[in-house]
């Protein structure tokens, strides 16, 4: 099993440098930096909202500057996106920065992609709800013209360009690894078997249990699509190590990476923290 961590970089919390450093100098395999642009108060103050939102949803870092840094600090250590909320960027713009990045950390880029959840934020990037997925899959197939085409033209419903020069290109080939954080609903799996490379739901908002429970539907899905099943890489994202038990099950199931979220701590908790998870790579 390999294992990852994953935070909420902002102001308060330990800075991305620092952490990935300390990350890579403890074992680990990977270092996640996750995104929102805002949260609207809309949201926030509405009656029929049920969740309290930490601050660090509205305060998080630009997710590919942070990687950017974590990159720098480290030499062997994956970076990734976890995750990147690809609607609420421009594809081409996108593109470059993901290209970029693979190239600064000498492959080392993983890019956790996201459709979103919370519709208000959409709405002020001009993202319509309901056509989410299918926008976010055109976006995808895109991007992957633009890192693999000298040439790249796309005509879409939602994306078009006309043919463009366009570099860099992705160290890694055809391009960094593409890992959908989704759910388990119809939609989130169509979208994970038709556009992506990997699988990170969240252990918290699912149950493991259902998330284990889905696991066949994926793979059965995958072959009726023409995909090996074999070949979608398998994480789950967790807001606290799970336990002995839980790991063994995970391992046997076929989940490959365990991504670990420190939240927004600050640099000593966080520390800490990482001391403490150290002893799951033993």
């Amino acid at each position: 099993m390999k294992y990852g961590i994953h935070l909420f970089a902002t102001e308060a919390s330990i800075q991305p440098g620092e952490f990935a450093a300390a990350v890579e100098t403890r074992g680990f395999d990977s270092a996640w930096f996750s995104e929102h642009t805002h949260i609207p108060l809309g949201f926030l103050q509405s009656p029929r909202e049920k969740r309290t939102l930490p601050e660090y949803y509205w305060q998080t870092y630009d997710p590919f500057i942070a990687s950017g840094l974590a990159a720098a600090a480290t030499t062997s250590l994956k970076i990734g996106t976890g995750v990147s909320l690809i609607l609420q960027h421009d594809p081409i713009s996108l593109a470059k920065s993901v290209a970029t990045l693979d190239q600064v950390s000498s492959g080392r880029f993983l890019f956790g992609v996201g459709v979103g959840w919370l519709a208000e934020e959409m709405e002020n990037h001009g993202i319509r709800y309901q056509t989410r997925y299918r926008q976010a899959g055109e976006q995808l197939a895109a991007m992957k013209l633009i890192w693999t085409e000298p040439e790249p033209e796309f005509q879409g419903n939602f994306i078009r360009f006309t043919k463009m020069k366009t570099y860099p290109k992705p160290l890694q080939s055809p391009h960094p690894p593409i890992i959908a954080g989704s759910g388990i609903g119809v939609k989130s799996m169509e979208f994970i078997i038709e556009h992506c490379d990997g699988w990170m739901p969240i252990v918290g908002n699912t149950s493991w249990q259902q998330i284990k429970d889905s696991l066949p539907k994926l793979k059965r899905q995958a072959r009726q699509f023409g995909r090996d099943p074999d070949i979608i890489d398998l994480s789950v994202f967790c807001w606290s190590a799970p336990d002995e038990f839980t790991i063994d099950d995970m391992a046997e199931q076929g989940i490959n990476r365990i991504v670990i979220s420190l939240e927004a701590k600050s640099r000593d908790t966080a520390l800490r923290d990482l001391d403490e998870y150290t002893k799951l790579n033993d």
